[in-house]
């Protein structure tokens, strides 16, 4: 008997990136950055985890489900201000493993980008 792979599903397909992609159980979701690049740390951070929230809501999923977030920051100045709004939105007994790292960002204005990895609930 053989069975035929799982599907891949991409959202939001684009001639250069997908938002998202669905494969196997696990949802990859593209680099999130603000829209309104105009906030400080907090509001940019923000602006990003509601993206995330949507995104994995699409997905079938939720917060609770990440397996792994990278978090790149233009200065590690924001280190502190943009933790104060993950540990507000991290939900206890679910965090996931994370990496943060300094990184030149593709906008100058942006503060902060966002990749995450979860699993499908």
């Amino acid at each position: 008997m053989t069975t035929s792979p799982a599907p891949l599903q991409r959202f939001d397909v684009g001639p250069r990136l997908s938002e998202m992609a669905i494969h196997n159980g696990t949802i990859w979701l593209a680099g999130q950055v603000p829209d309104d690049a105009t906030q400080d740390i907090r509001g940019q951070t923000a602006q990003v985890l509601a993206m995330i929230d949507r995104l994995l809501e699409r997905a079938g999923s939720d917060r609770t489900r990440l397996l792994m977030v990278q978090i790149y920051l233009a200065d590690l100045a924001d280190f502190d201000g943009m933790n104060a709004v993950w540990d507000a939105w991290v939900p206890a007994g679910h965090t996931p493993p994370r990496a943060t790292v300094q990184a030149r960002l593709a906008r100058p204005d942006w503060r902060i980008e966002i990749v995450a990895t979860a699993a499908v609930a």
